[in-house]
């Protein structure tokens, strides 16, 4: 395997089917290296005799399809793409192509340095040089410059509409048109380019459009294609790709933890019999608005348990039509509905609005994630399409009429993403809710299909609990009691316990000064040598350092006059807080046991036992049998595999895969055990033998020759100091999550139904350290 994709994978951080998508490139540029006016069908053989599943590649040039499922991380993909094949192989040419509007300037976003997604952090190549972005926009003002920098990296970003003529009516976009700078249109320069590569992102969007033919006279030596639905739909129902070099299916992600769960949710004995449609869609609107309100809960409460981000959720309903979709904006803005406790928090996305509305749900739209933003519930018609990529759809309330398949298919895309990147554990933040109650069996049924691509689960609510509100009780310290500290983050939903509590200062400059001098000490946690111990607090050359920063970061809140506003005294109140601290805190040193000095290692040249090792020449000949007539027939096949320059590096490639094996370090041992393998084959095999034994058995003979060089693994001796990291911890807030209104109980006495323990909040604690 090459070592850029060790490297790639490492620095990115790449998903195991990223990984893996990587690796088949990798190996794609060894049977079939991509080149300039390529034979397609050579390469089609090469591919196909190791890719059984690409049949076709649908292209006038080699195009390999990577099909993997929403929120795996396509984007990321075309990053490790571009830095291997820029980094292993000199390619400098990038044409990434979207699909509309809305992708296109998330991928610019996503290939812009110093942004929140950038594609290519971590590759140190391209930090100090990053690729040029070339995009639809900038293009025309970039040509000056094409042929200053002959070995940077470039990477094009264009949307579908740009070099697609037949959209225009045969008008020649401007990307074909005579550019004085380069003596030629900007497109036919990046069809002459020797190592132009094409990835296409949402390649399902190409296949029936006008635009294959605008992609093909690109003329790229190769094209990778990103997908979660590697087919077209027809009248006569889906088409797959023929092209499709690997598959990672959503269930697959389901089931590695890559996305969120899907769930169909439905009321407890529920029954429709005697309901209008308008009933049942009404019912099924406020259960799910129910379940929104739980999840804010525990979403809230899982934040401040793990020190996250608060993940404000919101809530998706599908409209039959623009009609119906403002019928449901009016019920939810209504002051029946829930006590008009949504008005302003739900925008209408469809083709019925314009001018300063569009322009408004656009932006309501593309900040539904911000905190800060107050949309919790947005009712589409079939206007949310690819690249509409959130993390915070928690609730699906699907009301168009459709069948199971469909509303699976249409529903589910674009909620999974997790928040946080992976899951948590908690089933509410890793679970998607889709409202059905009405479909509930027939989605259930589809589900359980053998053809199905995913495997849902189901929520059945009970009624008489879905009705009670629940809301997220914060816990905090007595000391942040005391110091009149609130929680973070507060929402509608958050209750603090214990707030009666007298604070210990009672005027607000006062309470600042206090805050002040606990955020200081915080600050000293991991400085041992400064304070070893919360109780040195009080010492007298700490309280000066104290009352001199907090006089550094203490500003009134007013400036007042000398006699008129009294100034308080800050060292008094430095003293009252530190000795509050002392009381409050409980010393929890953190103690590492750590190496005087650097500690090397490695391992000692030795000789091999290779005894038992006797490998047999492997046939490059099949038998063929006729099922009708039995004939037999002998099938010679070809090498297929590049080997490597010497039979030395089948060895020296598969030690260095070990994380405990640097090349580095160890490269002459290294090779001194390959040669030891590579003799002991050649005592007793030919040379195209031993090349075939090394080429097939590589990995095997890796780990037996390392599982041998750790019996000779060497380290030195060093001495052990003792360090303390931190001097003390300070204490954080707790979450709990119960039924709104419920009191806390009494610790001292046993609840009324002990079988459940875990739904009650119990206090009365004197001496804890927590209200």
């Amino acid at each position: 395997m090459n070592r850029h994709v060790n490297a790639i994978s490492g620095r990115l951080s790449l998903r195991h089917p990223q990984r893996r998508s990587l690796e088949i490139l990798d190996r794609i540029t060894e049977i079939s290296p991509p080149k300039k006016d390529t034979d397609i069908q050579a390469a089609l053989a090469a591919i196909s005799s190791e890719f059984p599943s690409v049949t076709d590649f649908e292209r006038d040039f080699p195009s390999l399809c990577f099909a993997l499922a929403t929120g795996v991380g396509k984007t990321r993909l075309m990053g490790a793409f571009i830095s291997y094949l820029h980094l292993a192989h000199g390619f400098n040419n990038f044409f990434v192509l979207s699909p509309n509007l809305t992708i296109y300037n998330k991928l610019i976003a996503d290939f812009t340095p110093n942004t929140r997604k950038y594609v290519f952090t971590g590759i140190a190549e391209f930090a100090t040089e990053a690729p040029a972005l070339i995009t639809g926009d900038n293009y025309e003002g970039m040509a000056g410059t094409l042929f200053d920098q002959l070995h940077r990296c470039k990477v094009n970003v264009f949307n579908i509409s740009k070099i697609n003529s037949e959209v225009r009516g045969g008008k020649s976009p401007r990307i074909k048109r005579l550019s004085e700078y380069i003596g030629e249109s900007y497109f036919d320069y990046l069809a002459g380019l020797p190592d132009l590569v094409l990835i296409m992102d949402e390649s399902h969007r190409y296949r029936a459009s006008a635009g294959v033919r605008a992609i093909n006279e690109l003329k790229p030596v190769i094209g990778l294609e990103l997908t979660a639905t590697p087919f077209v739909e027809t009248a006569r129902g889906p088409v797959p790709f023929k092209n499709v070099i690997y598959d990672y299916a959503l269930g697959k992600a389901m089931e590695d933890g890559f996305v969120k769960e899907p769930a169909v949710v439905t009321r407890k004995n529920f029954n429709s019999a005697g309901m209008s449609r308008e009933e049942v869609e009404k019912l099924k609107l406020e259960d799910g608005v129910r379940l929104h309100e739980s999840v804010k809960v525990e979403l809230e409460t899982y934040a401040r348990e793990s020190a996250n981000e608060i993940v404000k959720p919101f809530l998706l309903v599908i409209a039959r039509d623009t009609t119906h979709a403002s019928q449901l904006l009016q019920l939810i803005e209504s002051d029946g509905f829930f006590e008009g406790r949504y008005k302003e928090k739900v925008i209408q996305v469809d083709s019925s609005q314009t001018g300063a509305a569009e322009e408004k749900m656009i932006e309501s739209l593309l900040k539904v994630e911000h905190t800060d933003e107050p949309t919790e519930i947005v009712i589409h018609v079939n206007m949310l399409k690819e690249g509409w990529d959130v993390t915070n759809l928690y609730t699906i309330v699907p009301l168009r009429a459709a069948n199971a398949r469909i509303l699976i298919e249409q529903s589910i895309g674009r909620g999974l993403r997790l928040p946080y990147g992976k899951r948590t554990g908690v089933d509410a933040v890793d679970r998607l809710n889709i409202v059905a109650h009405d479909k509930f069996q027939e989605i259930v049924d589809e589900a359980r299909r053998k053809d199905s691509p995913i495997q849902l689960r189901t929520l059945v609510l009970d009624a008489e609990e879905l009705e009670k509100k629940t809301e997220t009780v914060v816990s905090q310290s007595q000391l942040a009691m005391k110091l009149g500290i609130q929680p973070a983050q507060q929402t509608a939903s958050t209750v603090v316990a214990g707030t009666s509590e007298p604070p210990a200062f009672t005027k607000p400059e006062e309470q600042k000064i206090a805050q002040i001098t606990y955020d200081v000490i915080k600050t000293w946690e991991n400085q041992p040598q400064k304070l070893p111990s919360v109780t040195h607090v009080t010492k007298p050359e700490i309280q000066a350092e104290i009352v001199r920063e907090v006089t550094e970061r203490y500003s009134p809140a007013q400036i007042g006059l000398e006699g008129i506003v009294e100034t308080p005294d800050i060292a008094a109140i430095v003293a009252k807080t530190s000795e509050l601290i002392a009381q409050q805190t409980i010393d929890i040193p953190r103690i590492l046991i750590v190496p005087k000095e650097e500690v090397r290692s490695g391992f000692k040249r030795f000789k091999l036992d290779l005894s038992n090792v006797n490998y047999q020449p492997i046939s490059n000949d099949l038998w063929a049998q006729e099922l009708r007539t039995g004939k037999l027939q002998l099938i010679t096949l070809g090498k297929g595999r590049i080997g490597e320059e010497r039979l030395e590096d089948y060895v020296v490639s598969g030690l260095v895969d070990f994380n405990d094996v640097s090349y580095d370090d160890n490269a002459d041992l290294l090779y001194d055990l390959a040669s030891q393998v590579v003799q002991h084959f050649r005592s007793y095999l030919s040379e195209d033998e031993a090349g075939r034994i090394l080429q097939v058995y590589q990995r095997e003979i890796a780990r037996l020759v390392h599982a041998q060089m750790q019996e000779h693994y060497w380290e030195e001796e060093v001495d052990y100091e003792v360090r303390i990291s931190k001097g003390f911890s300070q204490l954080k807030s707790r979450a709990f999550i119960r039924i709104a209104g419920e009191p806390v109980l009494d610790h001292r006495h046993s609840p009324p139904d002990r079988s459940n323990m875990a739904r009650y909040l119990f206090g009365g604690f004197s001496r804890s350290l927590y209200a």
